[in-house]
């Protein structure tokens, strides 16, 4: 991940005069009380501001880790219950063709029987557990006509075969016992997490919730400074490149002394590659996609069309581009190169924290749109909504 310029403290500069040292101590004063105020515990034992604002984050943070492994399990699940869906189903269909090849040998029985020609040979490899055993144990082959050993041939292969499925399908009956369970599992903690959350902000009194909104607004100011700040370096950036390019290819004309037939000199700007134009063009289909949900809620597990969760929403938006991204943020991570935030492109995946458990889509200028947490809304914000060491990095998916 390309590293940022460290960003300058807000101030109250004005026209470049620096203010004078008592008005910035006072102001640093002011703002000491102010965060001392919020942070020291009440006489009462109960946490400060900052402590229940951490933990209720932190409990967020929890409850959207496990909303990606119970998307993972539902996913397992569902895979593997379609395999099992599957084996059942090719069972059935083999045993039906075992019970065929069985009433065939049974006919020969039959009439071997009423001929009294073999049958206690028949009849012992009709009950016998292992045909194969039996064949290796006596001659019966060689007493029998060819249509006689085709049918005990395909009795074998049959028996063979339905018993080899049945034990693939008991193996898969279980994965899929253990499937649910891992769903079970995640289900109830992210309601766990989400009940403490809940818990938690019940507490507090309607004051303490406006100190709280405001304290979340002062942040949310900070990130759309840094925001604004990477706009800019990445408009600096583009702009320098757009220089190398003309000026390349100004003096790729002039070496070569051509013009084209209106007596252009050949100094514009050269096209970017096809793969850059394809790029281009797939992110905007899943940005008009992304900006369409903005306004949905956030709800744990949802892949739309009416809520999301964050990689819901991510993976539906590059699907509506043509390209099919894995369910989870942590296979998600892995469908693309990773970029430096600084070149950062519109269509990027932005992936939040170590454990990579939140994901949103790029818009360019130090934004993205994205699914934050339960009891919010799709919406557009700064990349930096949760500080800049929040962020792990940027993907662009292949």
């Amino acid at each position: 991940m390309a590293s940022h310029r460290k960003s300058r403290t807000p101030g109250t500069r004005v026209a470049g005069i620096r203010p004078p040292a008592l008005a910035t101590a006072a102001l640093t004063s002011v703002a000491l009380l102010s965060q001392t105020a919020n942070a020291a515990p009440s006489d009462d034992g109960k946490p400060s501001l900052e402590e229940v604002e951490k933990k209720v984050d932190d409990l967020y943070r929890q409850a959207e880790s496990a909303t990606e492994k119970y998307n993972a399990a539902k996913e397992r699940t569902a895979k593997q219950r379609k395999r099992v869906d599957t084996l059942l189903d090719d069972v059935a269909k083999r045993t039906q063709r075992l019970n065929e090849a069985r009433e065939e040998l049974g006919s020969f029985a039959a009439a071997q029987y009423r001929t009294g020609a073999g049958v206690p040979d028949t009849a012992t490899f009709l009950l016998a557990d292992s045909p194969q055993d039996f064949f290796d144990q006596n001659q019966l082959m060689d007493r029998m006509t060819g249509r006689q050993k085709e049918a005990v041939d395909e009795y074998v292969t049959q028996q063979s075969e339905t018993m080899e499925k049945r034990r693939e399908a008991t193996e898969s009956l279980g994965t899929l016992t253990e499937s649910q369970s891992d769903l079970k599992t995640a289900k109830a903690t992210v309601q766990k997490k989400l009940a403490d959350a809940r818990e938690l902000l019940s507490q507090l009194t309607a004051e303490e919730k406006a100190r709280l909104a405001a304290i979340e607004e002062k942040k949310q100011e900070e990130a759309a400074r840094k925001a604004a700040e990477l706009a800019r370096q990445q408009a600096e950036q583009r702009k320098a490149q757009e220089e190398a390019r003309e000026e390349e290819a100004q003096q790729e004309g002039g070496a070569s002394g051509t013009s084209d037939a209106s007596g252009s000199s050949g100094s514009a700007v050269p096209p970017s590659s096809s793969a850059d134009s394809s790029y281009a063009a797939k992110a905007e289909k899943a940005l008009a996609f992304a900006r369409a949900q903005i306004g949905k809620p956030y709800v744990w597990g949802a892949t739309g069309p009416g809520s999301y969760d964050c990689s819901g929403l991510t993976q539906a938006a590059w699907k509506a581009a043509g390209v099919t991204l894995p369910r989870t943020t942590y296979d998600q991570v892995d469908a693309g190169t990773t970029v430096p935030v600084s070149q950062a492109r519109p269509g990027d995946l932005v992936f939040f924290y170590d454990d990579v458990t939140h994901v949103g889509v790029y818009v360019g200028n130090g934004k993205m749109i994205h699914a934050p947490k339960p009891g919010t809304y799709v919406r557009e914000e700064s990349i930096y909504y949760d500080g800049e060491s929040s962020i792990h990095s940027v993907v662009r998916p292949a």
